[in-house]
């Protein structure tokens, strides 16, 4: 059997296999950091559903607390709607108490909705641009009352942006040409006729069977044709 003698084993170690012991932990090592690594990621997803639980919640206990708004709101009483009867809240409490649910969101439209009427224009735009949903119908809708907010207080430049952007919102043939038609009375107010000219002709070219496409978008397209 040979026999090693230990005073030929070098005493320093070479820079090659320092540098290799650093980038190769002992494996111990490896085994904590992987452990660490799937706490973190569970401790994350306990945040993320825990989360999600404390919202929906709090979503559901705003449904309750919106309801008596809402009822206010159908009954054409705007400002117990906003502000709550002295028993039940009103449509800007569960907005505050219950921020980041979807019932706050869609208080958000009713709201602006309510000062609409109340004539409130820089509280319509200020709910309204808050308000935020996937629906064709219900968020363009939002953006054409913002367009009205506007128009009301005679900025028909804003107007027609807002008009256009309901328009342009998941097109359609029941919705859109009306958002158009506002669009195009809001162009033409701020001098903008070919703007305006060219609604009523989209009007003319994709909504033909609409309730605008076979007489006043052709008679105003016709109008406006001389005016660009």
């Amino acid at each position: 059997m040979k026999i090693i003698d230990i005073n030929s084993i070098p005493r320093n170690l070479s820079a090659d296999h320092k540098e290799k012991e650093i980038v190769d932990p002992p494996k111990g090592g490896k085994r904590k950091w992987y452990v660490i690594g799937i706490g973190l990621i569970l401790l994350a997803a306990a945040v993320y559903f825990g989360f999600l639980y404390l919202k929906e919640s709090k979503n559901v206990q705003a449904q309750d607390d919106v309801f008596q708004a809402i009822y206010h709101f159908e009954a054409g009483d705007f400002d117990k709607a906003l502000k709550g009867d002295g028993v039940n809240k009103g449509l800007l409490e569960v907005i505050k108490q219950y921020p980041y649910t979807a019932t706050a969101n869609l208080a958000c439209f009713y709201a602006g909705i309510a000062y609409m009427h109340q004539k409130e224009y820089d509280q319509v735009r200020a709910f309204l641009s808050r308000f935020k949903v996937n629906d064709y119908i219900v968020q363009a809708r939002a953006w054409c009352v913002m367009g009205d907010a506007y128009s009301e207080q005679k900025n028909h430049k804003q107007a027609a942006i807002y008009y256009m952007k309901a328009a342009r919102y998941k097109a359609n043939s029941v919705y859109t040409p009306g958002y158009l038609v506002k669009a195009a009375v809001a162009f033409e107010a701020d001098a903008q006729y070919k703007n305006a000219y060219d609604c009523y002709q989209e009007i003319v070219e994709k909504y033909p069977i609409s309730r605008y496409g076979s007489g006043l978008a052709i008679k105003e397209a016709s109008r406006l044709s001389g005016l660009c």
